[in-house]
Order: C-alpha cells, then sequence, then structure tokens
C-alpha cells in the first residue's frame, strides 16, 4: 500500500532491532506515530472474524482504499514503516477464526461474558495484544533516542504545532494529512489490524495519559476504525540513566477516513 521514502521494515509480533552500536548524545526528542488500519478484506464484506490463523487478501475495495490511503499520505516522507506478514496488513480468535462474528457473541454469552472481554479457546486476550503494542513501543522509544542523524525539534515549531492542532486537528474543520506533523523530527508509520489499533489507543490514552484533541469524547476515540482508518500520536521523549522517558504524549486525530470520500464503495 504504501513505502517509505528512506527504509522500509516488515515485521511480525511487532518487534523492532534497536541499534546499539552507535548512539546519539540527543536527551529531547519528539516524533510522529501514525497508525493506519488495512484495507477491506472479503471477510470484512461477509463479517467473518478474522485473525492469526486466516491470512485473507484484500478484496477490490480494500484495494482501492489501499491507494486512497497511499495518496493521502503520499507527501509523507516516513523515516520508518512497519507492516504484518499477513497479506492484509496479529491478534487471533482461536477456534473462532472464518466464523461469523454472530458465532463469537454465542460463544461469548455461553461463557457468561461480553463479546469484548471473551477470548475464545486458542485466540489470543485483549491484555496479550496490549502486551504486544508496549513491547513495539519501548524498543520503538529506545530507537528514536539512539538513531543518530536526526536533529533535535524546534521547540517554537512544537508549541506553534500544538496551537494549530488545538484550532483545527480534530478532523472536524480544516483536516489535513500532515495535522501535528510540525516540529516533529521523524515519523514513523505502522500499518495493522483494527483491532491492535484499538488496543492501541485505549493503552495510549487511558495508561499513557495522552491529551486529545479538543472537543473529542474519548467514545470517538476508542471507536472502531474503518478499513484504512488513520490515527496519530506526538510522542516528546527524554533520556535518563534508566533509558527513554516519555515526557509527553499527545493524540492528533483517530478514525480519520477522508480519503474515502470519493470512493463509492468504501465502508
Amino acid at each position: 500500500m504504501m513505502t517509505s521514502r528512506r527504509r522500509r521494515v516488515t515485521w511480525y509480533d511487532f518487534g523492532l532491532s534497536s541499534n546499539r552500536e552507535v548512539r546519539s548524545r540527543r536527551t529531547m526528542f519528539t516524533f510522529s506515530l501514525t497508525l493506519v488500519r488495512h484495507g477491506e478484506t472479503q471477510y470484512n464484506r461477509d463479517k467473518l472474524l478474522q485473525g492469526q490463523g486466516v491470512d485473507t487478501p484484500l478484496s477490490e475495495t480494500g484495494l482501492e482504499q489501499g491507494d486512497a490511503v497511499g495518496r493521502y499520505l503520499g507527501d509523507i516522507t516516513f523515516n520508518y514503516v512497519f507492516a504484518s506478514n499477513l497479506q492484509r496488513a496479529v491478534q487471533g480468535f482461536g477456534v473462532a477464526e472464518g466464523r461469523p462474528k454472530d458465532d463469537l457473541k454465542n460463544m461469548a454469552n455461553a461463557a457468561g461474558q461480553s463479546c469484548r472481554d471473551y477470548t475464545p479457546p486458542g485466540g489470543e486476550t485483549l491484555d496479550q495484544v496490549k502486551l504486544r503494542f508496549k513491547k513495539f513501543l519501548k524498543v520503538l522509544f529506545e530507537q528514536m533516542l539512539d538513531e543518530p542523524g536526526c536533529p533535535e525539534p524546534d521547540a517554537s515549531a512544537v508549541a506553534s504545532d500544538a496551537v494549530e492542532v488545538e484550532a483545527n486537528g480534530t478532523g472536524a474543520a480544516v483536516a489535513s494529512a500532515t495535522d501535528g506533523l510540525l516540529g516533529a523530527a521523524s515519523h514513523t508509520l505502522v500499518v495493522s489490524h483494527g483491532a491492535y489499533i484499538r488496543v492501541a489507543v485505549k493503552h495510549l490514552v487511558e495508561d499513557l495519559k495522552s491529551s486529545l484533541p479538543a472537543g473529542v469524547k474519548t467514545s470517538q476515540l476508542f471507536a472502531p476504525s474503518p478499513n484504512t482508518g488513520v490515527a496519530r500520536f506526538i510522542f516528546t521523549l527524554s533520556r535518563s540513566e534508566s533509558g527513554p522517558v516519555l515526557s509527553a504524549c499527545r493524540c492528533v486525530f483517530t478514525n480519520r477516513k477522508d480519503h474515502l470520500e470519493n470512493l463509492t464503495a468504501a465502508e
């Protein structure tokens, strides 16, 4: 769907290799993280469950959505791009893989649990998904501070960017693919799955206390992402003797789908 103009990395389990051979003396660093859900698959269209056990290709609509989000983000130079090794973009649904979503609801009801909290036999729990994301963030933070060659962000630029997003970065007024990027020294793109992105956003907002766009409710932030929906967070890191410290986290937007407006078959 998209390629990095500097480097493309594909990984399983969303892991990273931190470059520890060359350490910069950077003490503060601001970077962006853009999250994109994969395009529509036939399983999406048929409302069937899909995870690690089902590697379904994109539908025709999904391919169009991928082209659309690629054009939307095409003017951004991503320093790092990460994508799942499945064709459509790794939360697993165990024995429920490939079955209708109603089957999962019935299994959850039989177990006396809500569908959101239920994990089918052989499936991955939401806590396990969150742990994968936390591991990914930890190593990404280390790499951001260790990677040589990226300049320090300009403090005045970061401040002015915060004011700009506060005014129009919610997606309701003047929305741009570059919202939030002013002042960030590096840009990372992750193409993943809807459940993974939803868990990631909840962790960033609830656990890491990310600041929110003006006028946006948490229920809107946590809503399921549409296929090729885009979310963006800005992180500022500092270095301590024990490793990277998150100084600030800001949500610019979630679930943005402006690029799909002209697709008649879009989800």
